[in-house]
């Protein structure tokens, strides 16, 4: 009742992105989603300049703003640029193509279906999720596939190499993982071989560049050589530092509200948007969470509302916390320790050896001079407890944790999760358990042995019958 939403058309990655825009009697508040600026991009994928100066002209209270790519220092390249890099690519590669891109990223795959009609090559889909996205966008009217370009399994063997290009996606749209199976012949239909070309048609953040290099190499291993888009073009579906100035020039926003992206690239964006004229007290950085209530004029953060992050581990979602993945990370480092030791509480005093195991720390048959002082430090450490402290159950095992621990450091610089395990045995009541296991040995033992006196009498009517 006090706001009207609206909707302005934006600049990605895929076709009708769109931006939101609320009226309310303080302003208008503009929230960006994923954008960037492209004067090349082609219908569906252009930002409506002329509604973002309506907007502006209205008068915008904040902005909330992409920051994903905020620290980049040089423009996206247009749109016309990349379609002529990819076809000079197909052009000039005598061989089979295999080129990978996420399925999400729409406006690639489309010129990746140009390149490949106009050179003369048909495309094949791999997975089951590129499958699903590209029909879904061409009953849409999302994506242009001349007739004949798509061709079915087993319809490979018929084409040649020159004349093909595989488009992989991946499982959920992440190709890396998929090309690493064709390079080690783990892939279900396609290896890499001698004379194939990997386009990675992508531009993976920096969190995968350890993995994009891994990949890279096997497919060498495999015989293949690897073309990098994102090593060539500077090609992102995000606003670039210029583009963020200019659309904080344009709107003129009251307050800016960096979103999207880490803590360093708001911190960036609030650089840039201090270049380009606001005040920094307008621009607030904030936290998963965080609410901004407006007063008398200006915005105030309020109660924060819940919004950590979710795990999930498998079919569970929301079982699994920051404390569960840490143990997890240690048990992946430095592996486990178990220590076991079984006592008699009454009489303080232990019971049996304690027996010690381990996984992923060392390899026991190597090491029985270490698996034998942590022993000696258990029982030292269960003694020690007997003889200063008042029996506690959580205290016995946290000193036999520590004392294992520090043990366990000193010797190999590593820090195993270690798990004592105390069990306790009753004395009083094994020696009721003996008595009563004797008594019944005892009545067996008679009921097997015959009378003596019944057996004699037996003996001598026998005898008197004879007679």
């Amino acid at each position: 009742k006090n706001a009207n939403v609206s909707f302005f058309k934006t600049t990605h990655s895929i076709p009708d992105s769109l931006g939101i825009d609320i009226s309310t009697k303080e302003g208008e508040i503009v929230y960006t989603g994923d954008f960037k600026f492209d004067p090349s991009a082609k219908k569906g994928y252009r930002t409506d300049l002329v509604r973002l100066s309506e907007i502006a002209q209205k008068g915008v209270l904040a902005l909330l703003s992409d920051s994903t790519n905020a620290e980049a220092n040089f423009p996206n390249d247009r749109q016309t640029n990349i379609e002529k890099y990819i076809y000079n690519i197909f052009e000039n590669y005598d061989g089979r193509i295999i080129a990978a891109a996420k399925a999400s990223n729409i406006v690639r795959v489309q010129e990746i279906f140009q390149a490949a009609a106009a050179t003369g090559r048909h495309v094949f889909l791999t997975g089951r999720d590129a499958g699903k996205i590209v029909y879904t966008a061409m009953k849409l009217g999302y994506l242009n596939v001349p007739k004949g370009l798509l061709v079915h399994s087993k319809d490979l063997k018929k084409i040649p190499d020159n004349e093909l290009v595989i488009l992989e996606t991946g499982r959920m749209g992440e190709p890396l993982k998929s090309l690493q199976k064709m390079a080690t012949n783990r892939h279900r239909m396609i290896k890499i071989k001698d004379g194939d070309l990997v386009f990675i048609a992508t531009t993976p953040s920096h969190s995968v560049e350890t993995m994009v290099a891994q990949t890279s190499d096997m497919i060498y291993r495999a015989g293949g050589t690897v073309k990098e888009l994102g090593r060539d073009r500077h090609t992102s579906g995000h606003a670039t530092g210029r583009d963020l100035q200019l659309l904080v020039d344009t709107l003129k926003p009251k307050f800016l509200i960096p979103v999207i992206g880490e803590y360093r690239l708001l911190e960036i964006h609030k650089d840039l948007a201090v270049e380009a004229g606001m005040n920094k007290k307008d621009i607030f950085l904030p936290h998963n969470g965080d609410a901004f209530a407006l007063e008398k004029g200006r915005f105030y953060r309020t109660d924060a509302v819940p919004g950590e992050d979710i795990m999930i581990d498998g079919s569970g979602v929301g079982d699994v916390g920051n404390i569960v993945l840490r143990d997890r990370e240690v048990l992946s480092d430095d592996g486990v320790f178990i220590a076991a030791v079984t006592i008699d509480r009454k009489k303080k005093k232990i019971i049996s050896e304690p027996r010690v195991s381990t996984r992923g720390f060392v390899y026991i048959k190597a090491n029985h001079a270490l698996m034998n002082g942590a022993a000696d430090v258990i029982k030292e450490a269960v003694n020690n407890n007997f003889e200063h402290k008042k029996f506690d159950w959580t205290e016995l095992k946290q000193d036999v944790r520590n004392d294992v621990e520090k043990y366990l450091y000193k010797q190999t610089g590593r820090r195993p999760v270690v798990l004592p395990v105390v069990m306790e045995v009753n004395q009083n009541r094994h020696r009721a358990m003996a008595r009563r296991n004797n008594q019944n040995n005892q009545e067996n033992n008679s009921e097997k042995r015959p009378n003596r006196r019944n057996y004699h009498k037996k003996d001598s009517e026998q005898k008197r019958a004879k007679a």
